[in-house]
């Protein structure tokens, strides 16, 4: 019998598979644009609460359910606000020199900060071709941790180094990014640790009759070359890898004052939110607590971009 042909088990589009050596991916900030009409950091960083069900009224133009009221999945953000750490200049791609702008005792939890920060105006270079931002999260809003997480975000502004006086030293909230309608999730997914070849590469089972082993590749390659290939599928790390989710839609947003989303028991595995939240159409990486980075758009499409929802109610 003819032994039959299929492409390989296990996608190499992503190698090595190991864990991520960071909470929060790094971006590449020179492909990522804003809307080009306000000023605005490109970024921000979000917890995952969770998931629940929203009814919405889709008003869609020229979509099956137009004027209709449909359920959808949504995934819940918490998005405490965010301060500037340092100002951060560039020349010919290398750094130039970075300017602290805040001292706050939370910083003490991960970095040594300067006892006195300095002033933007005097420390500034005159000569600079572009400037980012080392922001920092204030998750002691939420009620999940106190360390806050570092990032460097990219502006987009007519004059970069006068938005970043303008926001030095103040919090900047969900609405002074929240102008977009799609949205990529960055972030790592769920850790599974040692897993076996079957789960990890999607390889089939041999049969039952096989010998040493039946969850095993049936050869781990020739006899020369003498050595293992990296292709050959077996066990090893699963999860905590770095992914991006592209073209999120947004579904609603607001703080926990205005309208209070809490279930009476709390989120499960996360609590209750305490400052401002999101809601993203569908799912978005990693467990409750993980931190996900939200950056405009990289590649959006038109099919996403012309949906419209409009929130009616959230069931959690």
């Amino acid at each position: 019998m003819a032994g039959g042909t299929h492409p390989r088990f296990g996608s190499l589009q992503y190698w090595p598979r190991k864990r991520a050596e960071k909470a929060i991916p790094s971006v590449n900030w020179d492909v990522v644009k804003g809307d080009g009409k306000t000023d605005s950091i490109l970024g921000f960083i979000a917890y995952k609460v969770g998931m629940g069900t929203a009814l919405v009224k889709d008003s869609t133009d020229k979509s099956m359910t137009q004027g209709k009221k449909i359920y959808i999945p949504v995934t819940v953000l918490e998005t405490p606000n965010m301060k500037i750490y340092s100002v951060r200049f560039y020349k010919n791609n290398k750094v130039l020199k970075d300017v602290v702008v805040s001292n706050d005792k939370e910083l003490k939890r991960i970095i040594l900060a300067p006892r006195q920060p300095k002033n933007l105006d005097s420390e500034a270079p005159k000569e600079f071709d572009d400037l980012r931002l080392i922001m920092y999260s204030m998750p002691s809003q939420t009620s999940i941790k106190k360390t806050p997480d570092l990032i460097e975000l990219a502006v987009e502004a007519k004059d970069k180094l006068a938005f970043a006086k303008s926001m030095a030293g103040k919090e900047i909230s969900l609405k002074d990014f929240l102008k977009y309608s799609l949205l990529d999730a960055r972030g790592l997914t769920k850790g599974k640790g040692l897993v076996g070849p079957v789960k990890r590469m999607g390889i089939g089972l041999k049969a039952h009759k096989s010998e040493k082993g039946v969850r095993r590749p049936g050869t781990l390659g020739p006899w020369h070359p003498a050595h293992t290939s990296f292709r050959v599928a077996m066990a090893g790390q699963l999860g905590m890898f770095s992914r991006v989710i592209y073209n999120n839609k947004v579904i609603g947003s607001g703080t926990i004052s205005e309208k209070n989303i809490n279930p009476k028991s709390g989120f499960k595995q996360y609590g209750n939110i305490n400052s401002s939240y999101i809601l993203l159409k569908g799912s978005v990486q990693g467990p409750q607590k993980r931190q996900i980075l939200l950056t405009p758009s990289f590649r959006p499409t038109k099919t996403m971009a012309k949906k419209k929802y409009e929130l009616v109610e959230l069931e959690l």
